[in-house]
């Protein structure tokens, strides 16, 4: 029996003329993992939630075509019978999480199977030790950090083992190491349990190298279903904005075919000659000048701080220190990442500086009016239409003019994000911007626009400072890199410096260079790589 059957599927949202989906045809058998990509509001999150049967039980609409998971048929088995097969992570865990504490939402969907309490128990462990969270089966869901409660639902999803897991970008909101230990997760599930995986994802350099499949949604429709190396050949002509950061490396220095992953990547580099399996190739003098050690920023004589805090402590009612002495200080027209794991504390500090948390301890002081992002975009939207959210002029300047009369719950989460951050940016020019994992539902071209948002901002001198887990956009965007531990800055320095040389907070291409020449992006890659192209071929 196929895990998963859409037989020329077709969907409508309520009140909209263009359908979401259309006559989408796709098979997952048992034991298969397969990753779905595709621009944002190409209809990927509708194809889950048809999959789940939330579609047409929970959003309505008009549908054709047959979906089929594990054997029962969507138009007669609603979510709750599906529930029994297919374990779902819809992008905002958030809503999916109904009891006070990670334990007992563990518990949940084993108790509803009637498991005997040792069973239970016993499930909680293990799912528990699996994704890293035992150290929170005690602590209330509303403590968590986005992180922590997008590993909670992803658990309660999985506790069950279902037969088949539909997955919105799990890793969002994860730091790197969290990230890869979950794909490696859903791999080890996918090889020893059989379980089958649909995986949507805008980060595919994640997850490529574990994918048997990859098919790609386009305004509703499935136009390409290939391995992962085919699918990012065929990117490279019909989609260059799925390209995976690897791809591109390979592209602008002229190699084929493109890797799907980082082994693949280094060993195609090591047979070229272009990469050293140990220490790599003799730094060039301008690779040694980038290579000179920057310290951590020092306060020094200048121009005031745009945004800027001092001795910053944050205790939670039970007395758990979250941030610790901390001094940050962000000029005005400076763009900053901040990084570090879930939990380190990066949240509260973007609501400390913003001023609607208050500290324990310490100081914040601003220049002007400091504007800010949380990780939930559905938090800002109140309206019940597009076009009341923000005005016209607006809308069009951010790309959704078309989504004018929809209701925000039912765009796209990029789309979401996109409109929540108009709100944010709309009035006068402030201060600073504080986003919190802003790339949430974005793909590679709606990250491009962010950017240069950004960019803009920084020219009329806002200051910038981006909570992220995405290294590629880190690297891409930020000057300065400050990375958070436990409440505590431990490294603040240029974008490069911290970057590069490492493995978890690394770029692809970093990864695939092993540090070399401190080349974060594909474009510095690519440059370094056709530098030693032409050497290599210098008589």
């Amino acid at each position: 029996m196929s895990a998963l059957i859409f037989d020329r599927f077709s969907y409508t949202y309520p009140g909209q003329r263009e359908p979401a989906l259309r006559e989408v045809s796709l098979t997952l058998e048992p034991g298969e993992f397969v990753v779905c990509a595709g621009l944002s509001a190409s209809g990927k999150s509708t194809l889950l939630r048809a999959a789940s049967g939330l579609i047409p039980h929970f959003h309505g609409g008009t549908a054709s075509g047959q979906v089929i998971v594990g054997g029962l048929d969507t138009r007669e088995h609603g979510p709750g019978d599906l529930a029994q097969v297919a374990g779902t992570l819809l992008q905002d865990p958030e809503t999916q999480v109904v009891m006070q504490t990670v334990g007992a939402e563990l518990a949940f969907p084993l108790e509803n199977r009637g498991l005997t309490r040792a069973a239970v128990a016993r499930g909680v462990e293990e799912i528990a030790l699996t994704l890293s969270i035992a150290e929170l089966l005690d602590r209330p869901v509303d403590e968590l950090s986005g992180g922590e409660l997008q590993r909670v639902a992803l658990g309660a999803a999985l506790a069950a083992r279902p037969s088949l897991v539909l997955l919105d970008e799990p890793t969002s909101q994860l730091d790197p190491v969290a990230g890869d230990e979950l794909i490696w997760t859903l791999r080890r599930l996918n090889e020893e349990w059989g379980t089958a995986v649909l995986l949507v994802e805008h980060r595919l350099e994640r997850c490529l190298a574990h994918a048997d499949r990859v098919v790609v949604l386009s305004e509703g429709e499935l136009v390409c279903d290939a391995p992962p190396s085919e699918m990012l050949g065929w990117a490279a002509e019909h989609q260059p904005a799925l390209q995976t950061p690897a791809a591109r490396l390979f592209e602008r220095a002229g190699l084929r075919p493109p890797p799907s992953g980082v082994k693949e990547a280094r060993a195609t580099l090591q047979s070229h000659g272009l990469l050293d399996a140990s220490e790599g190739p003799e730094p060039t003098e301008p690779e040694r000048q980038r290579r000179r050690p920057h310290w951590p920023r020092r306060a020094e004589p200048g121009p005031p701080a745009a945004l800027s805090c001092r001795g910053l402590t944050f205790e939670l009612p039970d007395g758990r220190e979250v941030l610790s002495n901390l001094d940050l200080a962000l000029l005005p027209g400076e763009r900053t990442a901040l990084m570090g794991r879930n939990g380190a504390g990066k949240s509260t500090l973007l609501r400390i500086l913003a001023g609607i948390e208050a500290p324990t301890d310490g100081k914040v002081e601003s220049e002007g009016r400091v504007a800010l992002l949380l990780q939930n975009p559905g938090d800002y939207l109140i309206h019940e239409r597009v076009d009341r959210e923000v005005a016209g002029d607006v809308l069009a300047d951010y790309g959704l003019e078309a989504l004018a009369a929809s209701h925000p719950r039912d765009i796209s989460g990029g789309q979401r994000q996109r409109l929540a951050l108009a709100i944010v940016l709309s009035g006068e020019r402030p201060a600073a911007v504080l986003l919190d994992e802003p790339t949430r539902g974005m793909d590679r071209a709606a990250k491009g626009d962010l950017i240069s948002r950004l960019n803009a901002l920084s020219a009329a001198g806002t200051a910038v400072l981006v909570a992220t887990h995405d290294t590629e956009l880190a690297a891409a965007m930020a000057q300065r890199v400050v990375l958070l531990s436990g409440g505590r800055i431990v490294a603040d320095a240029p974008t490069a410096e911290v970057l590069s040389g490492g493995w978890h907070f690394a770029t692809e291409t970093a990864r695939v260079l092993g540090g070399q020449g401190q080349a974060c992006t594909p474009e510095e890659g690519g440059a370094l790589l056709r530098a030693r192209m032409t050497i290599e071929a210098t008589p």
